[in-house]
């Protein structure tokens, strides 16, 4: 019996680590395919909301990341790209989230010059109810195109509201929370976008 016991030991042994050796022979293999696709799909979102003519840089190669902000929606690390034209800087990309989404958090992607104008906002994430708050998808309406080109500076944040709120910007039917969620994240950010060129030296970058 211990004999028998000790044989399938063995074998169980020799399977785990076959199994084992193989997998990680399959994920050295297809580690740069996955990583080449979530690049291209990340660029995909990018090319939505700043102009490529814009900036002559690898997004990619001027990556940050941002720790313990608030601001951005918790306290979790965050990706920040900075665009440049002819090596300088001339707008910043944000992936954030907020939590005041009617059905929880809501990660976005806000990309806006350094002098508080929008370029472009994407939603990456939502579980927002469909028919409803989840025309803040770019798939479901065109909504979320109602920041592009907006500006906003520290004199001007009141105009950042509903207009059922003395703001400048429409709502959808049935979603106010969601749209509000929206409008103040995208706020917020661009506004910290703009103190982004005297902070950056101390963020650490994404190869680090």
């Amino acid at each position: 019996m211990l004999k028998f016991i000790k044989y399938h030991s063995l074998i169980l042994t020799i399977f785990a680590s076959v199994f084992t050796g193989l997998t990680a022979i399959v994920y050295n293999i297809t580690k740069n395919d996955i990583n080449n696709q979530m690049i291209n799909q990340k660029q995909k979102l990018f090319d939505q909301i700043i102009t490529h003519s814009l900036y002559d840089n690898n997004l990619f190669k001027e990556c940050y990341l941002i720790n313990k902000n608030k601001i951005l929606g918790n306290l979790k690390p965050y990706f920040l790209y900075i665009a440049k034209k002819l090596g300088k800087p001339i707008a910043a990309i944000i992936e954030s989230s907020t939590p005041n989404g009617y059905s929880g958090t809501i990660k976005l992607l806000v990309a806006a010059d350094f002098h508080g104008k929008v370029l472009g906002v994407r939603i990456i994430e939502h579980h927002e109810t469909p028919g409803l708050g989840d025309k803040i998808d770019i798939r479901i309406s065109n909504w979320i195109n109602i920041f592009s080109g907006k500006k906003i500076d520290l004199k001007h944040k009141q105009n950042w509201s509903l207009k059922k709120d003395g703001g400048d910007f429409d709502q959808f039917t049935g979603a106010t929370i969601t749209t509000k969620a929206i409008i103040n994240a995208t706020k917020n950010i661009t506004l910290f976008i703009q103190t982004i060129p005297q902070k950056l030296s101390n963020y650490q970058t994404c190869s680090n």
